[in-house]
């Protein structure tokens, strides 16, 4: 792997940055805040139009085929940006479509994803917040050739905005061994479907959805029935390396203003980033940062290259929880008083660091599935395996 830009990744990065910091100002981050759809339809007709949504979609279903390190790069801006598109969303279950679904399927749905006239949101956490099969209780019951769902999910990205929702179901009872798992793609407007809108730090739109009586064909299964949680792991770890690359932008940017703000602030006559702790701050910041983007990068590698990237990916995150928030931390405390206005600019990239490391699995589950891949257990390492400690 070489961890250096070439010049087609150098290219995209620096027009893609271009377009952003013309349409995304944060004063239309700040807008869609309060805005209901929490995002601008022509802002998102033009992100499709650049091709970056279809960037990794094969070009057989309408799209690039040029990876996951490219699509990366895009995520990086994105997240550098605060973008209020449905973009990680969309693209997460487009990844597990291109992967798991049938080909009539992805004849159907990827060339209307890759043109942006769908966009996909998931649906898996319930009452209980861990990344576990055992806490899918949400039933799809078969009923002919439809299958009814009743029950409830949790922070659900982008609702409002989307138009499916791949939603993980329970059709059997658990067995131990992640089995009884269905993954159905659900009409986001389908009767007995309800949406509330959640509070979140990041102001961002998360959901709790509520499905009562809703019957959805078997056509909709995306994968196989009552072996879907391997789709959900790898869904997973395409979402969690998507989202490291957004914290890497956003913890960037907010960095470079910290920066900044050292070099021209002055205190007792000269620069504050004179002072050795603040200088300190801003070293350590750099560093931190700039190990986030490593790991994340060395992880969208491997997906690029088809090996196993799980280990890779929780790395990734658990650097990024632990690190990114404290390097905006450290920003907000070279900025005095006015980092912590909610009014002051850089609150924004602060909030979304922070919320943004509270999704995708904690440090403390992310470490935990690295240590079992330490302890070299059999099979594949999802997120909350238990630790067996050898004798």
């Amino acid at each position: 792997m070489d961890t250096l830009l070439n010049e087609e990744e150098e290219m995209l990065r620096n027009l893609a940055r271009e377009f952003l910091e013309g349409e995304c100002p944060p004063s239309l981050v700040r807008e869609m805040e309060k805005d209901p759809l929490g995002y601008p339809p022509g802002l998102w007709k033009q992100v499709a139009d650049l091709g970056w949504v279809g960037l990794a979609i094969p070009e057989q279903y309408g799209g690039q085929g040029a990876g996951m390190q490219l699509l990366g790069l895009v995520l990086e801006e994105a997240g550098r940006h605060m973008l209020p598109l449905p973009l990680h969303s969309t693209l997460t279950v487009a990844a597990s479509i291109n992967a798991a679904a049938s080909e009539a399927q992805k004849q159907d749905l990827l060339p209307k994803v890759a043109s942006g006239d769908l966009i996909l949101t998931w649906a898996l956490l319930e009452e209980d917040p861990r990344y576990l099969a055992s806490g899918i209780h949400l039933e799809a019951k078969e009923d002919g050739d439809n299958y009814v769902l009743n029950g409830a999910k949790l922070f659900v990205d982008n609702f409002e905005a989307s138009d499916q929702v791949l939603v993980v179901t329970r059709t059997a009872p658990d067995d131990g061994n992640n089995g009884g798992i269905t993954l159905l793609l659900v009409d986001s407007k389908a009767s007995g479907v309800t949406n509330t809108p959640l509070v979140t730090t990041a102001k961002d739109r998360q959901s709790a959805v509520e499905f009562a009586n809703v019957r959805v064909p078997k056509s909709a299964v995306i994968g196989e029935v009552n072996n879907g949680w391997s789709v959900v792991h790898d869904m997973l770890d395409v979402g969690t390396v998507l989202l490291c690359s957004m914290m890497c932008g956003a913890a960037r940017k907010d960095v470079e203003m910290a920066i900044e703000y050292a070099k021209n602030r002055t205190a007792f006559g000269r620069p504050i980033g004179a002072f050795q702790s603040v200088a300190h701050m801003c070293a350590d910041q750099t560093m931190w940062v700039d190990g986030a983007e490593l790991l994340t990068r060395e992880a969208l590698w491997k997906l690029d290259q088809g090996v196993p990237a799980s280990v890779e990916v929780s790395q990734a995150k658990s650097f990024s929880n632990e690190y990114l928030q404290a390097a905006v931390r450290h920003s907000q405390s070279i900025h005095g008083g006015m980092g912590f206005m909610m009014e002051f600019n850089l609150h924004l990239w602060y909030r979304r660091v922070a919320a943004w490391g509270l999704r995708m699995g904690t440090t403390y589950e992310h470490r935990a599935r690295i240590a079992t891949a330490l302890l070299d257990q059999p099979g594949r390492v999802m997120l909350n395996e238990p630790v067996v400690l050898p004798r």
